[in-house]
């Protein structure tokens, strides 16, 4: 597989949805939990979502709940929450694995083309990578993905350009997200 656009997923009424849908937009896809403490960043995404789709983005939210159990209920529990605490509207998909021999595909692909190097310096991060280690050790050579709210920058062409973990400031993201769709 050479891009996103090789992938199908499930929506969050369990619909297969092939990610070529999407070709020739601007991808942000994340991982997320309602229960997390960087659930806030919802506010921001959202934001960015309504500042620019019109430009081409789109950002895609996929549930996990393998993190301390933080992102419990059904699909409609977790869309209710988000649409009415955040107002989001870019699109949910139904609730998936990141990590181990069930992670999806295509979390597999994200974190195999963009591993994880860390969560970033200061004692905040390394408690957050101490708490991750004990959580992930399970998935072994299967661990793609490092904790919620890990974001995946996707180019026009359905390419892997940039990683962030939930640690890096959102104006980052932001700014990332930007130049991407300036191009």
């Amino acid at each position: 597989m050479s891009s996103v656009y090789d992938y199908t997923v499930k929506d969050r009424m369990d619909n297969e949805v092939s990610l070529s849908e999407y070709a020739g937009k601007v991808l942000l896809i994340v991982n997320t939990a309602t229960g997390c403490g960087f659930t806030p960043h919802y506010d921001p995404l959202e934001a960015m979502y309504k500042e620019f789709k019109d430009q081409g983005l789109e950002i895609l939210d996929f549930p996990c709940n393998q993190f301390a159990n933080q992102a419990p209920g059904d699909a409609d529990e977790i869309h209710e929450f988000c649409t009415m605490k955040f107002g989001t509207e870019f699109p949910q998909f139904a609730k998936i694995d990141v990590n181990g021999d069930n992670a999806d595909p295509l979390f597999a692909y994200l974190g195999t083309e963009k591993p994880f190097v860390g969560f970033g310096k200061g004692l905040k991060n390394a408690a957050l990578k101490k708490f991750a280690d004990a959580n992930n050790k399970a998935y072994g050579d299967k661990t793609y993905i490092g904790w919620n709210f890990t974001k995946f920058l996707i180019d026009r062409e359905g390419h892997v350009v940039a990683r962030f973990e939930p640690t890096v400031d959102m104006e980052e993201v932001k700014t990332a997200v930007a130049a991407e769709l300036s191009k």
